[in-house]
């Protein structure tokens, strides 16, 4: 009897919406421990949207925690996942298909990027994972990898440090003030990405900073 009825649940939640919304999920690892650390600055951005546009992530679903909203005209659903960050397509590819959204149109996905100093952030409409594991699994899990995303530069990993030990560490006091302006400019680009396309916002957002 139970078993039926957690199938029964499953199936219904599995039902598809007929809701439009833009999903922008920021990406990160959920427990306390990894706050403030650079790998959660996708986490960090959702943060300050949630309390930029009155936002708040009270719902749950796939794994993720979710709230939905409105940026400008646009209606939005900004999203956590808290599959840690390796199995982040586990919550979005369910999430897309739960609303029929499709990822080339109507995801926007926030992430961390090594390959930047802090203070930058990077627009593009498709591309590969770059070696991000969260990217990977979206790639995956959605079956392209053709939507937008914004990667916030967290500063190269310094000469003899561990990957693993670089990405999971705090910001420096120095880099606070660019951490700042890059979550700014990240938050900037949504809106720009939603009334005037990703190429828009990539001509506008991507240059570094002196």
């Amino acid at each position: 009897m139970f078993e039926f009825i957690k199938r029964l649940f499953r199936k219904n939640e599995l039902k598809e919406s007929n809701e439009e919304v833009v999903i922008i999920a920021g990406l990160g690892n959920p427990e306390k421990k990894y706050f403030g650390t650079r790998h959660n600055v996708g986490f960090a951005t959702i943060d300050a949207l949630c309390d930029k546009y009155g936002i708040e992530l009270t719902e749950t679903k796939f794994n993720a925690a979710y709230g939905k909203g409105m940026i400008g005209d646009h209606k939005v659903l900004l999203m956590k996942p808290l599959t840690y960050m390796n199995k982040s397509g586990e919550a979005i590819g369910p999430m897309c298909h739960f609303y029929k959204v499709s990822p080339e149109n109507d995801l926007i996905v926030i992430s961390d990027d090594i390959d930047q100093d802090v203070g930058n952030i990077r627009v593009r409409p498709k591309g590969s994972a770059g070696g991000h594991n969260g990217l990977k699994s979206i790639i995956a899990h959605c079956g392209t990898d053709g939507f937008s995303r914004i990667r916030v530069g967290v500063g190269r990993k310094p000469q003899g440090m561990d990957l693993a030990d670089h990405v999971l560490s705090h910001f420096s006091k120095e880099e606070e003030a660019g951490l700042k302006s890059a979550i700014e400019n990240a938050m900037a680009a949504i809106p720009v990405i939603l009334n005037e396309g990703t190429d828009a916002a990539m001509n506008r957002f991507n240059r570094k900073v002196v």
